[in-house]
């Protein structure tokens, strides 16, 4: 579950990256830290499977829901990296104007 989920939102990411208008929004750090997470899963996908063999395919219920909050949590913390990354790179000038007009008040 968890690299079906990371790797849906580095598609989705990568889609969003590739018709991009402008890359105000550093949409290039957000997608290769989900293609990071999906590339990490696989290779754990690969060692389970090799520890596991066919049982590697049929987890029980309370092992996906597991994974399934572990890859939501993934995301989650993928995205507040690349918000704060956002807010630091100030791109659009949003923050600085921000602040310069709480100085100037």
């Amino acid at each position: 579950m968890t690299l079906l989920i990371t790797v849906f939102a580095a598609i989705i990411t990568t889609i969003l990256w590739y018709n991009r208008k402008n890359d105000d929004m550093k949409l290039g750090v957000l997608m290769f830290m989900f293609w990071g997470a999906s590339i990490m899963w696989f290779v754990d996908a690969v060692f389970e499977y090799a520890r596991l063999k066919a049982d590697y395919f049929r987890p029980e219920l309370p092992d996906m829901i597991n994974d399934a909050f572990l890859g939501l949590s993934v995301i989650a913390f993928a995205m507040i990296i690349w918000i704060v990354y956002v807010l630091i790179k100030d791109p659009k000038n949003v923050v600085r104007k921000a602040l310069m007009k709480k100085a100037n008040d």
